[in-house]
């Protein structure tokens, strides 16, 4: 499952990531942009994709593949 910290002083919100990360992320967050306060806020988890928004490396590969074959049909059309 992946997790995302909402800041409770702005509108900060980390990526979807492991809960220790995300966690780690908003006290920074804190610590940089709102000293002397406590971490505040909320947590919204991602069930439906628990791998969060990241592509996976088979996805990048597919976009990689489209754009190669996108850039050879581009060529071909110039001649």
């Amino acid at each position: 499952m992946v997790y995302r910290f909402w800041c409770g002083e702005c509108g900060f919100k980390t990526p979807w990531l492991a809960e220790s990360e995300g966690a780690q992320s908003q006290l920074d967050h804190y610590n940089k942009q709102h000293p002397g306060i406590l971490a505040g806020g909320h947590v919204e988890t991602n069930r439906r994709n628990p791998q969060g928004s990241r592509p996976s490396g088979l996805a990048c590969l597919q976009v990689a593949g489209i754009l190669v074959l996108l850039l050879i049909i581009a060529a071909a059309c110039r001649r």
